[in-house]
Formats: C-alpha cells, structure tokens, sequence
C-alpha cells in the first residue's frame, strides 16, 4: 500500500469531518500496489445512514482530501443505504483495504 501514515490519519479526519465518524474507508486502486509509482487515490467511503446530496458530498471530499495531501488526484465512491450498489462497490469492498 502507497499511503504514508500521516496520508491515512488525514484521509480519515477529513471523512469523519464530512459524513461523521461512523464512516469507514476503503484503498482500492492502484495505489494498492507497493511496486507502482504515481496513480490517483481511491477511496470507498461507506456511510451507516442516508447520504442527502451524495455527488457534492463525494466531490466535497476528494477535494477536501486532495488538498490535504498536497493536491493529489483523489476519487471517493460513496456507499449508503439509500444509494444504489454497484460493481465498482462490490470491486472496493473484495480488493480494498480498510484504513
């Protein structure tokens, strides 16, 4: 995994500052394998209860995050119990690691 601790700590005060607490939060991607260089941060966000305005609030956290880290590229997929699972959902949750 290509995440500094520090990466991580903020990644998961940015997400708990956004959608609470409660949330967890999946590396899938790329930055998956400690041999590769570069490549954009993906991140499952799993949120417990519904999400109103769930494109602003994924868009809200990349940016949030990316700038945090230096204004890396970062992609957030939310999932929630009013949100429709998909294949990219099922993808995170198989191959991601939980940070």
């Amino acid at each position: 995994m290509r995440l500094s601790a520090d990466s991580i700590r903020i990644i998961r005060e940015r997400v708990a500052a956004v959608v609470g607490a409660e949330a967890s939060v999946r590396l899938f991607g790329s930055r998956l394998n400690s041999a590769g260089r570069g490549g954009d941060i993906d991140l499952l966000v799993e949120v417990p209860a519904a999400v109103s305005r769930p494109a602003e609030t994924a868009a809200r956290l990349a940016a949030m995050i990316g700038r945090a880290l230096d204004g890396r590229q970062v992609d957030v997929v939310l999932a929630a119990p009013n949100l429709r699972e998909q294949s990219i959902h099922v993808h995170a949750r198989a191959h991601g690691v939980l940070l």
